[in-house]
């Protein structure tokens, strides 16, 4: 039988505001002894991080599990372009079986009492952090995610598993939560996503969440990785949804614009340029800033796992997304421009007409 020493880690992000001032912040959290801390690991010097976010501890509190009372610590990462990431931590009482770990890991997806703990941190970290966010606002778009934590896990003799050893380890119940045997071809293709670096260690990522087995507790670069990822893809998710609000509404203001009558028709866009100038910008600055907030410069163990994550939460998909819908913007920017741009020279060529005629009419009334 294994023996499982661990934890879940559950992560709930959140976007608060369009961008949040970390040095404002690391004064505004200085009570909770904030730290800006980047990976570790010698292979961490491929990844560039222009902006190192902000990490924060929250204390401890308890979560009850089927009856069972669970110690929990209570995290935070802030990052520069508006994300809150809160972290639960939740331990198991104590060293279990494999079969023990994955039965706590399955109670505790969807528990509805992490929600509740979450809710109430992010609640009082904006009020704290609220002066050095600009814009405040916590968007309705939020990301879940759960890693599951090994730091030691032994054989019946008391021997620590190998990277092959571990790789043979059943993790579709943990992971996908499915309780009926998978056949070969759904395991390749719902779990192609496994890294191992050292003898000892292990990684595999799910859409929804992942395991890490690293001896060294100290060493939490992967889970640095991963919540950075996830930051980045909350950020897509919240922009690609503002932008599919917004072409309806866009359509509807053109509409309405039109319809209204002026003196100066070429003026009828102006309000309405202007509204689709500053969306276009907007979207355009903050995608561009998160994607650039971590930056991969080779191709080794942490950067093969940052890339791999990206890949799975489809990051590139959300991108391309949103470059067609700022790309439907910035057309309709242009054909509204151009529409303004025709009513003003009709409205120039109309004035210069009456001009003429007025003169004429002067000439022959003095002749």
């Amino acid at each position: 039988m294994l023996t499982v020493l661990g934890s879940a880690i559950a992560y709930r992000l959140f976007d608060v505001g369009y961008a949040i001032d970390l040095e404002g912040a690391l004064a505004l959290l200085a009570a909770s002894a904030p730290d800006r801390v980047r990976p570790v690991r010698g292979e961490g010097q491929a990844l560039q991080i222009s902006n190192p976010p902000v990490t924060v501890s929250l204390g401890s509190d308890v979560l009850v599990v089927d009856e069972t009372a669970h110690d929990v610590e209570l995290s935070a990462r802030v990052f520069d372009f508006g994300v809150v990431s809160l972290r639960v931590r939740i331990r198991p009482p104590a060293a279990c079986s494999w079969e023990q770990f994955t039965a706590f890991g399955q109670r505790l997806e969807h528990h509805p009492g992490i929600n509740t703990l979450v809710q109430t941190q992010l609640q009082l970290i904006c009020e704290r952090m609220r002066p050095a966010i600009e814009r405040p606002a916590v968007a309705a778009v939020h990301e879940d995610y759960t890693v599951f934590r090994i730091t030691h896990i032994t054989d019946d003799q008391g021997t620590p598993l190998s990277a092959a050893a571990l790789a043979s380890l059943d993790v579709v119940p943990l992971l996908l939560n499915e309780t009926r045997p998978l056949s070969a071809e759904a395991r390749r293709e719902l779990l192609p996503h496994r890294f191992t670096y050292y003898g000892d260690d292990l990684a595999l990522l799910t859409w929804e969440n992942a395991l890490v087995v690293e001896p060294r507790e100290e060493d939490t670069d992967l889970q640095y990785i991963l919540e950075f990822a996830n930051a980045q893809l909350l950020e897509l998710r919240y922009y690609d949804a503002q932008l599919d609000a917004e072409l309806p509404r866009l359509y509807d203001a053109i509409e309405a614009a039109r319809a209204r009558r002026s003196v100066f028709p070429g003026r009828r866009f102006a309000a309405l340029l202007s509204r689709l100038q500053a969306q276009v910008a907007d979207s355009t600055e903050l995608v561009e800033r998160v994607e650039n907030a971590l930056k991969v410069t080779d191709d080794v163990y942490l950067a093969r796992v940052y890339s791999a994550a990206l890949e799975l939460f489809r990051g590139r998909a959300w991108r391309a997304g949103i470059d067609r819908k700022l790309a439907i913007l910035r057309e309709t920017y242009a054909m509204l421009n151009s529409e303004a741009q025709a009513h003003r020279s009709e409205t120039l060529e109309i004035a210069i007409v009456v001009l003429i005629v007025g003169e004429l009419v002067m000439a022959v009334l003095r002749g």
